[in-house]
């Protein structure tokens, strides 16, 4: 009996062994990674954000975003400091990361094979491997440690073929090359640290959506960017929603706030505080005469939120 446990348990071991050697990692895995979401997922495991929330996602600022998220312990999800394709643009859309390490050529050996295992293309460089998978309102993702010459992830070939697949855009802590022509690709976006005219040649690919690390964020696959001039916010799937509603009330407080400022009806110092009733009723008879059709949100989703926070 001892011996076939012993043996049952080898077999386990060495079954978690080698399910730890692939490179995309497994859907369970991510599910695992990101349990506290409830909704929707991709057949990859990622959790599927909806469209509409990432649309309404590009009006958030990025200090409302990176509030929410400080009140709920999550105190390390901005990265800043970014050069921009577009300066002027904001993206947003579903995390897929990929790792980048240092050439090492017995390691790339074995991630090669073990992408021919799992039926990846083989024929070009691994670096496409993780655009093969990306989906529309997907954004690639990439721990290149801040390398640049000879770690130039895209040119404006691969560029295309992010675009073509996922309509959205990069973020890479790394390098780029062939700035001109990924300038020219319409509707495509990336965050940066620099560009070279080398190519990839001292880096490898060694893990796809697992957890990688960004400057001072720890992102998981299925993450939610908010991303413009101001810097990178990376955001849990679950707390979208509600990160979306919250920073949109707080936005409509700023406008009401700053109308009675300029109407000169209360002083800087009460607006900038805790309200009293008479500002909070105030302001409930202002919102509530402010036109539906200007909403970021429904009228019920506004009602039950300012309900459920007293107002």
């Amino acid at each position: 009996m001892k011996n076939i446990l012993l043996t049952a348990l080898v077999a386990f071991v060495a079954l978690g062994f080698v399910n730890a050697q692939d490179v995309g990692a497994s859907p369970d895995y991510i599910k695992t990674l990101t349990s506290d979401w409830t909704g929707e997922r991709f057949p990859d495991g990622r959790p599927k954000v909806s469209d509409a929330l990432l649309n309404r996602l590009k009006k958030i600022r990025i200090e409302e975003a990176w509030g929410y998220l400080r009140r709920k312990g999550y105190n390390n999800q901005y990265e800043g400091n970014w050069q921009i394709i577009h300066p002027e643009g904001v993206m947003t859309g579903r995390v897929v990361t990929a790792q980048y390490m240092p050439l090492r050529p017995d390691f790339q050996q074995t991630v090669k094979l073990q992408g021919a295992a799992e039926n990846r293309d083989t024929i070009g460089g691994s670096n496409s491997w993780p655009i093969e998978i990306l989906k529309p309102g997907d954004i690639y993702v990439a721990d290149g440690y801040g390398r640049i010459i000879d770690g130039t992830l895209i040119g404006s070939n691969l560029g295309n073929a992010i675009y073509a697949n996922s309509q959205n855009g990069v973020i890479f802590d790394g390098g780029i090359r062939d700035l001109g022509g990924l300038l020219e690709i319409e509707g495509f976006n990336g965050w940066y640290r620099g560009e070279d005219p080398s190519y990839l040649q001292e880096q490898m690919l060694t893990s796809i959506n697992a957890p990688i690390r960004i400057g001072r964020v720890t992102v998981l696959p299925g993450d939610v960017v908010l991303a413009n001039r101001h810097g990178i916010i990376f955001i849990p799937a679950n707390f979208v929603e509600e990160l979306v509603l919250a920073s949109e009330v707080v936005a409509l407080r700023d406008e009401f706030g700053f109308q009675r400022l300029r109407e000169k009806k209360y002083l800087a110092g009460q607006i900038d505080t805790r309200w009293t009733d008479a500002i909070k009723a105030d302001f409930m008879g202002w919102i509530k005469a402010y036109p539906d059709s200007k909403l970021p949100m429904t009228r019920a989703e506004l009602d039950g939120y300012l309900k459920s926070h007293n107002y």
